[in-house]
């Protein structure tokens, strides 16, 4: 009852610019947990913390207020500085956590990776591989140690004895308008990473239009953030800021960036997917040690990409999390139209072709992702359904010529398109008469803790 007598005087403290003591924060997120606050108290709260901010000694108090308001993982200690996570900020067509955590144990790395569902553009990490038949996202921290014995990764959802904190916050964040609060942003993703006892922490901040920070300066700020907070962890924390205009690869939607996953796992796939795994997968076995440099460590990455074990991996890691092993072979060993058979389709495959003939400059993955959330890809409200099969596929690159009438995506969907999705649909396509200039690289920078050596 202490607590919550105090809580107003502690909204007062925040809205007025001061700075939370440690046994202020503990208090504010006991009560969080224990259900003895109020929603509109945590509400004033997370308002008081968007407006006022928080400085690093405050961020750093409330991530760990929230680790410890439920269970820390805890691995075997020949696991001693193995066990790394990636985590990203989120965009259109991100797909790179398929791929990802497998290539990252076939180079002898544990991967315990908390991934979460999508809420807005399309489906989150648990949503795609939840596309794959039987694949299970619940699996309690026993479970997750005998996979991580047996494969070496797996991706999993959030359990509840892990954060608790986090989770009634971030559930209020959205509806208070607090999202975008940057000391809010880095001890939710922080805790949970936390919480996984983790040697080493790579991020994807991306910026962009279809980012959570618009500008790269924006995107900086909050890897900055990430990494002095990380580091003040015991994580060993690196970021790298992305570009978030265009969506990540060919395809977006739970089934389609299934398939595209296992072809990067299989050494090709799109060029951007691969440089961003190779990029992040890289930075992570230099900093545990499992290669001498960042570049050294993209080497290892695109040999266990081209090499198969990467897939061969995935495809237990699969059966691990109850994927039949009939499947799960058809998925992995398979051709193209035995994937599409395995994952199944939407009843409706639709051509646009380009309105007008010209040069592609960009297409841009906002409205894209905005027409495929409407035809159900993704979801408004936690709980909400997202249907797998629902997507889109580019058909064109950057820099090449159209002809008027030539077909430049292809729209998988239940139903008809609306002429509203088609006009949101075709204003996605950017034409210009001439050849565009040469796009900016899809990695812009690597922020590193402060006297960390640069990466080789």
């Amino acid at each position: 009852m202490a607590a919550q007598a105090s809580l107003p005087a502690l909204i007062r403290k925040k809205r007025d610019g001061e700075q939370l003591e440690d046994e202020e924060i503990q208090s504010f997120v006991r009560g969080v947990t224990e259900g003895t606050v109020q929603q509109g108290q945590i509400g004033a709260m997370l308002m008081a913390i968007r407006l006022r901010g928080m400085d690093a000694v405050e961020t750093l108090a409330l991530t760990r207020a929230m680790v410890a308001s439920g269970r820390v993982l805890a691995w075997p200690p020949a696991w001693g500085g193995l066990v790394v996570d990636k985590h990203s900020t989120g965009g259109v067509g991100d797909k790179v956590s398929l791929a990802l955590a497998p290539a990252l144990a076939a180079c002898g790395c544990k991967v315990p990776m908390i991934s979460g569902r999508g809420l807005g553009h399309t489906g989150g990490t648990l949503d795609k591989l939840e596309a794959i038949p039987g694949f299970c996202v619940s699996q309690s921290p026993e479970q997750m140690q005998s996979i991580l014995e047996q494969v070496g990764c797996c991706i999993v959802g959030q359990s509840k004895e892990l954060v608790p904190a986090d989770r009634e916050l971030y559930s209020l964040r959205d509806v208070t308008a607090t999202v975008d609060s940057l000391p809010l942003i880095t001890a939710s993703i922080l805790s949970k990473k936390a919480a996984e006892q983790l040697s080493a922490l790579v991020l994807d901040v991306k910026f962009g239009s279809a980012a959570l920070c618009p500008t790269q300066e924006s995107a900086q700020e909050l890897a900055h953030s990430l990494v002095v907070v990380g580091e003040q962890l015991g994580i060993r924390t690196a970021a790298v800021l992305s570009r978030m205009d265009e969506p990540l690869g060919r395809c977006v939607g739970s089934s389609l960036e299934v398939l595209e996953a296992l072809e990067c796992l299989e050494g090709g796939g799109p060029p951007d997917l691969r440089e961003l795994v190779t990029a992040l997968g890289g930075l992570l076995l230099w900093q545990c040690g499992l290669a001498p440099a960042e570049e050294q460590g993209r080497q290892q990455l695109a040999r266990v990409l081209d090499d198969g074990s990467a897939l061969r991996t995935f495809e237990a890691m699969l059966g691990a999390q109850g994927v039949p092993p009939n499947i799960a072979h058809r998925l992995c060993a398979g051709s193209p139209p035995e994937r599409r058979q395995v994952l199944g389709q939407a009843g409706t495959r639709e051509e646009l072709p380009a309105l007008r003939g010209g040069w592609v400059q960009r297409v841009q993955a906002l409205p894209l992702a905005h027409v495929l959330h409407e035809l159900g890809a993704g979801r408004a409200r936690a709980g909400d359904p997202v249907n797998p099969r629902v997507g889109a596929e580019l058909l064109v690159a950057v820099g090449q010529r159209l002809r008027a009438g030539e077909p430049w995506l292809r729209v998988h969907h239940e139903g008809a398109l609306c002429a509203a999705a088609r006009r949101a649909l075709q204003a996605a396509l950017c034409l210009a008469p001439g050849p565009p200039r040469a796009p900016p690289p899809r990695l812009a920078a690597t922020i590193l803790p402060a006297g960390a050596p640069r990466p080789r």
